[in-house]
């Protein structure tokens, strides 16, 4: 069992020091991270960086099974939605990190990110960790 989901900021930070400290032993990603992973290579115009993105995609690949975007995601992910929206906030641009976020309360777990900002107005339904 894991005790945390990370979003996707942490995954391409993974290897700096403050986050690797800062991380639970055991953390897990969603499929929504993997998705956003998958797509970084064929986003990036620089050729060195495509490779990079693409390593990063391998690593993350042979050490995560991820979370799945499930039923009880899905039912999670129209809490988060009117949450935000009560927040004042529109869940539009965001639609990313609000599924993982609805992953991570799907799973009762907490979710370490580098852009707590993001995650503004959840803090009735998830517990967010800034790092």
């Amino acid at each position: 069992m894991s005790d945390g989901l990370a979003d996707t900021s942490i995954i391409i930070d993974w290897d700096k020091p403050a986050v690797l400290v800062a991380l639970p032993d055991m953390v897990a990603i969603s499929t929504i991270t993997l998705a956003e992973l998958a797509a970084g290579p064929h986003l990036a115009r620089d050729p060195l960086e495509r490779a990079r993105r693409q390593t990063r995609l391998q690593q993350v690949e042979s050490l995560f099974d991820p979370l799945g975007f499930d039923i009880a995601a899905a039912r999670s992910f129209g809490q988060v939605v009117a949450a935000v929206t009560a927040a004042g906030r529109s869940h539009r641009s965001r639609v990313a990190d609000l599924l993982i976020a609805a992953v991570a309360h799907a799973n009762s777990l907490p979710l370490y990110t580098r852009n707590p900002q993001d995650f503004v107005g959840l803090d009735a339904l998830i517990t967010v960790k800034a790092i």
